[in-house]
């Protein structure tokens, strides 16, 4: 058996809590990425990079369009 990594000694350790506190995914998270996921991770990446965080001086947030004429992801 190969070594547990922390993640997955913490979900042994805390098995019998999820059972009552509710469930996880207990899937291997050691793993290659399939083609389809890095297609997936790259659209992503395109898709946030269409947008701008505005910071107001109250310390809010919002976000809008880099260039409003762009309609490309939308």
């Amino acid at each position: 058996m190969a070594k547990e990594n922390p993640a997955q000694r913490f979900m042994r350790a805390t098995g019998k809590l999820r059972a009552v506190f509710g469930p996880a995914n207990r899937s291997s998270i050691v793993h290659e990425m399939t083609e389809q996921n890095r297609q997936l991770l790259a659209q992503r990446e395109a898709e946030t990079q269409q947008w701008e965080t505005i910071h107001r001086p109250d310390g809010s947030t919002y976000v809008v369009p880099r260039n409003p004429d762009d309609q490309s992801l939308r």
